[in-house]
C-alpha cells in the first residue's frame, strides 16, 4: 500500500525539527517532507503532489494564507490544514475560506495524527477524484463560518455566560433573526414564544444554538440560481429545519441531542455542491430515480460516483465537524453499511426523517 504525502511548511526551522521528532513513529505510515518557507512548498508540490498540506501562518514572503489560495487553486483535491499559534484578524477571511481544518501550537503527534487519520478516512469515502476535485474547489462556502467561528470561541471560554453568547448572535440581525424563527418551530413545542435571543439561549444551550447559527450560515450562502423546484434554498432549508428540530426533540435530555442536532440541520448541505458543480447530472439523477422509482442516492451514485450524503459528510468531516455528525449524514440512505447496536445519532436522524416524510414534507 502505497504511503500518504504529507508536507510541513513552516518557516521555524527550530519547529520544523521538533515535528520531525515528535512525528518519526509515523514514517512508516506516511511519506514527510519538511519546508521553510511557501516558494519551497509549491515547488515540492510541482515535483509531485501531496495528500495533505499543514502549514504555519506567519511566514513572510508567502504567508500561509497565500499558500493556501495557490494550493485550493492548483491542487484543489489536496488537504489543507492550518498549523499555527496565532492566526491574524487580516488574514481570517482569506483563510476561512481554503483551510479545511486548524491545529494550535503546539500540538501533540497524537493530534496531529488524529486530525490527519480523520481527513483521510473521508477522503477515501469518495473513491470519485474528480468529486473530490469539486468538492475542494468549493470557496463560497467558508471553511468555518464566521459567527459560528466567533461563538465556538466564546463557548470555550469558562467565563462565557448567556449574554456573551446572546450578543454575539444578535450581533448579526439576519442570523438571529433567522434563528428565532427555528427556536419558534412547531417541531420544538415551545410552550411559549421565544422572542429574545437570550431566551433561546436559556432553553436550547449554547451549542444548539451556536449549531443554528451554523445552519443559518450555510444557507445564506446558497444560490439559488437555476435550482429544481425541489432542491431550492428555501425548500432544502425547511425540510433541514425540521427534520433538526425532529431529532432535537427524540434525544433531547441525552448526551446526543445536539450532534443529533446538528446532523438535521446539515444532513442534505451536499446538495450545495452537487448542485452547483454538477447541476445536469442532477438533472438526470431525478429523472432516471423518478422514471425507474429507485431512490435518488442511488440514481445519484450511478451517475456522480457518490450522493448528496457522501458528498455533504465529505464536506463536513474537513470542517472538522464531530464524527458521530459525519458519520450520520455519510451513511443516513445506508445505515446497514455500519454496526449499529443502539440509539445513536444516525439512528436519531433517520428516525426524524422518517417522522417529517410522514407529515407530508418530502424527502
Amino acid at each position: 500500500m502505497c504511503s500518504k504525502r504529507i508536507l510541513f511548511v513552516d518557516d521555524e526551522p527550530a519547529l520544523l525539527d521538533g515535528l520531525r521528532g515528535r512525528l518519526r513513529c509515523l514514517r512508516s505510515r506516511w511519506d514527510m517532507v519538511f519546508v521553510e518557507s511557501g516558494s519551497r512548498a509549491i515547488t515540492e508540490i510541482e515535483h509531485g503532489p501531496f495528500d495533505v498540506v499543514i502549514t504555519d501562518m506567519r511566514m513572510p514572503n508567502m504567508d500561509g494564507a497565500q499558500l493556501l489560495t495557490t494550493i485550493a487553486e492548483r491542487w484543489p483535491a489536496t488537504i489543507r490544514i492550518v498549523l499555527s499559534g496565532h492566526v491574524q484578524e487580516e488574514q481570517s477571511g482569506r483563510v476561512l475560506t481554503n483551510a479545511h481544518q486548524f491545529l494550535s501550537k503546539p500540538s501533540t503527534a497524537q493530534q496531529i495524527e488524529n486530525v490527519i487519520d480523520r481527513c483521510m478516512t473521508l477522503h477515501q469515502m469518495l473513491a470519485e477524484p474528480r468529486l473530490r476535485d469539486v468538492v475542494g474547489r468549493v470557496k463560497k462556502l467558508p471553511t468555518i463560518p464566521a459567527a459560528f467561528a466567533r461563538l465556538n470561541a466564546l463557548i470555550n471560554d469558562p467565563d462565557v455566560c448567556i449574554r456573551k453568547i446572546a450578543d454575539a448572535v444578535s450581533a448579526d440581525p439576519a442570523v438571529a433573526a433567522k434563528v428565532l424563527q427555528m427556536v419558534n418551530s412547531s417541531f420544538f413545542r415551545l410552550g411559549r414564544r421565544i422572542s429574545r435571543i437570550d431566551q433561546a439561549v436559556n432553553y436550547l444551550g449554547l451549542i444548539a444554538i451556536r449549531n443554528l447559527v451554523l445552519s443559518v450560515e450555510v444557507f445564506s450562502s446558497w444560490p439559488a440560481n437555476s435550482c429544481p423546484p425541489d432542491f431550492t434554498p428555501d425548500r432544502l432549508q425547511s425540510r433541514a429545519q425540521q427534520v433538526a428540530a425532529a431529532a432535537w426533540a427524540l434525544t433531547q435530555g441525552t448526551p446526543i441531542a445536539d450532534d443529533a442536532l446538528l446532523a438535521g440541520l446539515l444532513h442534505n448541505i451536499g446538495y450545495w455542491v452537487l448542485l452547483q458543480e454538477c447541476s445536469k447530472e442532477m438533472a438526470r439523477a431525478a429523472d432516471i430515480a423518478q422514471a425507474q422509482s429507485i431512490p435518488l442516492p442511488v440514481a445519484e451514485r450511478e451517475l456522480i460516483g457518490a450522493s448528496h450524503a457522501e458528498v455533504g459528510a465529505y464536506l463536513l468531516g474537513l470542517w472538522g465537524l464531530p464524527h458521530a455528525v459525519v458519520e450520520a449524514v455519510a451513511f443516513q440512505h445506508a445505515p446497514a453499511q455500519i454496526a449499529n447496536s443502539e440509539f445513536d445519532v444516525l439512528t436519531a436522524l433517520q428516525e426524524a426523517q422518517r417522522r417529517v416524510t410522514e407529515i407530508g414534507e418530502p424527502a
